[in-house]
């Protein structure tokens, strides 16, 4: 079989699957990310999201038996919004991050994938296929410069020359023997605008970075978010842009290719109050289309809370007292209790005598301490009155 000419047929059916940037590699192994990750894992630059397996992330056989290609798939992703919410007087909002825009990418990409594997499949029947979003055992990055889809930045995120880094990436190991395309090479020179932006110095731009403090994680932990981030996160809910907005190659970047990733006003730029008091039922109905919906209500319930406390919106201390009077999640109690002392100029008697009593009430220790801090920052204000 003519493998170039097979690939040429690929390349055009996959424009018209939607498929935004196809490359192909070999299904050599990736041995030149082998220190590098170790280097990671011996600084302790992991949180656990990651496959766990190194050798699996390196050596495509380890996952697929004979493989002899990897195709690497992109698509661009819109970098602002077409429709925006209502601006009401008094209403704060928080918002997503671009890649949580629209539809779960990983179920857009997944469907391209296997259109695009049943093409191949007509075309090679018996050919074998394994393809991969995001959670499978490759590095998407590393594979799509490989591919020649584009290079991997000094933030580690894949720049494309047509869509800049706002890319979806997926991968499909095959057992069919393409020819390879040429790798992408490093195109950042000198510049170091995602390094000296970075608001927690996570970006240590190599094409690494230590994601235990880099804002988009800690918008998905599930614990206390570290104080030293709150208000760093702004009233983001989920991810962080900053060293996508200040690339020099996503200047001017905004692509609406795809129907299903346009964001939702409402969805990704939610009114913050409403959030706090947000049914199981209501939070799917609104959020569970999103990426960013993936860890559950909890962490973007918490997020809300320090967003409303970076805003210091004063029409929400109501609300944040009667979580931290009823809410039965120790986490957003102590967030709610340090998001009251942010937000209060002026401390009454009422406010002292209700913090007084929930330490006495407060079981969880980690809470208890969070809430004592609030109760010393507000008795300091009423001091300096």
């Amino acid at each position: 079989m003519d493998f170039a000419a097979l690939k040429a047929e690929i390349i055009e059916e996959s424009k018209k699957l939607g498929i935004d940037k196809l490359g192909f590699t070999t299904a050599e192994p990736f041995e030149h990310m082998l220190e590098s990750l170790k280097e990671q894992h011996a600084k302790g630059h992991t949180v656990g999201f990651e496959h766990p397996v190194l050798d699996e992330r390196i050596y495509p056989d380890r996952i697929f038996d004979n493989p002899q290609a990897i195709l690497s798939i992109a698509l661009a992703y819109p970098s602002k919004m077409t429709e925006k919410a209502e601006r009401v007087r008094g209403e704060r909002r928080g918002n997503f991050s671009r890649a949580s825009w629209g539809i779960d990418y990983h179920v857009i990409l997944r469907e391209r994938m296997d259109r695009l594997i049943a093409f191949i499949q007509e075309k090679v029947p018996g050919a074998r296929f394994k393809p991969m979003v995001d959670t499978g055992e490759l590095i998407d990055t590393v594979v799509a410069q490989r591919a020649g889809l584009g290079f991997i930045g000094r933030n580690g995120l894949l720049i494309t020359r047509e869509f800049g880094s706002y890319v979806y990436l997926g991968e499909i190991i095959t057992d069919i023997p393409f020819p390879a395309d040429e790798p992408g090479v490093f195109g950042c020179g000198e510049c170091t605008r995602c390094v000296d932006f970075c608001p927690t110095g996570a970006i240590l731009g190599n094409g690494q970075l230590n994601p235990n403090i880099c804002l988009s994680y800690q918008t998905q932990t599930k614990g206390y978010m570290p104080e030293e981030y709150r208000q760093k996160i702004g009233h983001v809910i989920y991810g962080c842009d900053i060293c996508q907005q200040v690339c020099p190659y996503n200047r001017g970047m905004d692509h609406h290719l795809h129907p299903e990733m346009e964001p939702e006003p409402e969805s990704v730029t939610p009114v913050l109050q409403p959030m706090l008091t947000i049914s199981n039922r209501e939070f799917k109905e609104q959020f569970g289309h999103l990426a960013g919906s993936w860890r559950g209500k909890k962490p973007l319930q918490r997020n809300a809370v320090i967003a409303l406390a970076n805003y210091r919106d004063r029409t929400a201390i109501p609300e944040l007292l009667r979580m931290i009077e009823q809410d039965p999640r120790p986490v957003l109690r102590g967030t709610a209790a340090w998001a009251i002392a942010e937000i209060v100029r002026e401390a009454n008697p009422e406010l002292l005598a209700f913090f007084s009593e929930r330490l006495i009430i407060e079981t969880d220790e980690e809470t208890k301490a969070e809430m004592e801090k609030a109760y010393l920052k507000i008795l300091e204000i009423k001091e300096k009155d």
